[in-house]
């Protein structure tokens, strides 16, 4: 069971933090346990972890601010092991460097700036940039699974959701097919290439009929004035 004096100190940190906010980190409480807190880190813009949240915890011992705190991480991330303690220097792994001025908003400051460093550590796991940036992506999907996550942290469900709204409003519904209204009419006449490479002229049927109506009567009239001529060269030639 905590300490009067560690339950005292947490509450007026906890009404510092909401009254001065830790640039890119939301801190609370949990409602059943003042000595758990839940932290969302957000990633800074330049680095791998942009656009990422990272969801971990923060175990205070009974003791604090004389004792540290135990840190870890839930959302993967490529920079530190989930479920596992990270090492500080204002975490449980070090109490030798433990300083009690050092409050909520100190060791959220530190993990941020130390999530953002390279520098290997206990609980460290050294990832490509290209996995931490797909991590970063996956992040606030991966937190929303989680139940506890929910219910400290609604107004990143709602963050969430705002975001699946928005990708779903951008899918291009499917055309549909044109009204037989709005196809326009095929041009009578067309140019095609044969396989020779040359340009064929094709007509159209109602151009074709109207050639052999007019090629019908030369050949007709031909015809007759020959058979004419015989016809009437037939006397003559009984003479």
């Amino acid at each position: 069971m905590a300490e009067k004096s560690c339950v005292k100190r947490l509450q007026k940190e906890y009404r510092a933090l909401c009254k001065e906010p830790v640039s890119h980190v939301v801190a609370r409480p949990s409602p059943n346990d003042i000595l758990e807190w839940h932290y969302v880190l957000e990633g800074s813009e330049g680095t791998p972890f942009a656009g990422g949240y990272y969801y971990g915890k923060i175990k205070f011992p009974p003791e604090y601010p004389y004792k540290p705190p135990g840190i870890s991480m839930t959302t993967p991330n490529g920079r530190f092991m989930t479920q596992k303690k990270i090492c500080l220097s204002m975490s449980d792994f070090h109490p030798e460097s433990w300083n009690p001025m050092w409050s909520v908003s100190s060791i959220l400051t530190g993990l941020l700036s130390f999530m953002m460093d390279n520098s290997p550590t206990t609980g460290s796991v050294n990832t490509t940039t290209a996995e931490k940036q797909r991590l970063a992506k996956a992040s606030l999907a991966f937190n929303c699974k989680n139940a506890t996550f929910r219910k400290m942290f609604p107004e990143y469900v709602e963050r969430y959701n705002q975001q699946q709204q928005q990708l779903s409003a951008q899918i291009i519904p499917e055309q549909a097919p044109p009204e037989p209204s709005q196809v326009e009419n095929k041009p009578l006449l067309e140019n095609i290439v044969n396989p020779a490479g040359d340009n064929v002229r094709v007509d159209a049927p109602g151009d074709r009929r109207k050639d052999r109506k007019q090629s019908f009567p030369t050949w007709m009239m031909l015809l007759l004035v020959s058979i004419f001529g015989i016809v009437m060269a037939l006397p003559l030639l009984q003479l």
